[in-house]
């Protein structure tokens, strides 16, 4: 099994709750429960990534390379190079976006200004494939990217349509990157993305 082709109870931000409500309403103690019970799953993922050697930082790095990579061979519709690096639904989901942008679009420029400004984990996941075994099993790892980047569009005769490749702009984004446990040399790769 390559991937298991979903995200896994996707994130979604939580609405903020007042303290006094938290605190002394049964609703705000389902509530705080159901808080704790997201985070334990979080940190059960992470505990058994750390077992496989897994580092925030190396991963972190890696995450960010994927991600230039990703966006430059959708903006280069390169689509040979985008199978490697992404799941096999994604990699359909972005074929299809491709193809619906070159519709529009003949040519784009994409760049990403480094560093990036911020890149946080949302939420950690684990996927058991087979429930008398838990190593074999697919991690997810939600990531947001702030970062700035340049874009500009250009139609069949060469002319700007869209975007500024002088000016630069600031872009929240939510990935998926996915990991097996059990395959030899597994590597991540992008799983979705969440639009908030």
């Amino acid at each position: 099994m390559q991937s298991p082709g979903i995200i896994y109870e996707p994130y979604a931000p939580r609405e903020p709750i007042s303290f006094w409500k938290r605190w002394f309403t049964r609703n705000g103690w389902r509530r705080t429960k159901e808080d704790i019970v997201l985070e334990l799953k979080s940190a059960y993922a992470v505990a058994k990534l750390r077992k496989i050697g897994y580092s925030r930082q190396k991963f972190y790095t890696e995450a960010v390379d994927l991600y230039k990579e990703i966006n430059s061979q959708i903006a280069n519709s390169a689509k040979a190079s985008l199978r490697k690096s992404v799941t096999e639904n994604m990699y359909s989901a972005l074929k299809n976006e491709i193809k619906q942008r070159e519709s529009k679009w003949h040519k784009v420029y994409w760049e990403m200004v480094e560093p990036v400004v911020k890149i946080r984990t949302l939420r950690a996941r684990m996927i058991s494939i087979d429930r008398n075994d838990m190593n074999k099993a697919f991690i997810q790892l939600t990531l947001e990217f702030l970062t700035k980047q340049k874009f500009e569009a250009y139609d069949s005769k060469g002319c700007v349509v869209a975007g500024d490749k002088d000016k630069e702009v600031l872009v929240r984004d939510v990935w998926v990157f996915e990991r097996s446990l059990f395959h030899p040399g597994a590597y991540w790769r992008l799983c979705g993305r969440i639009s908030l």
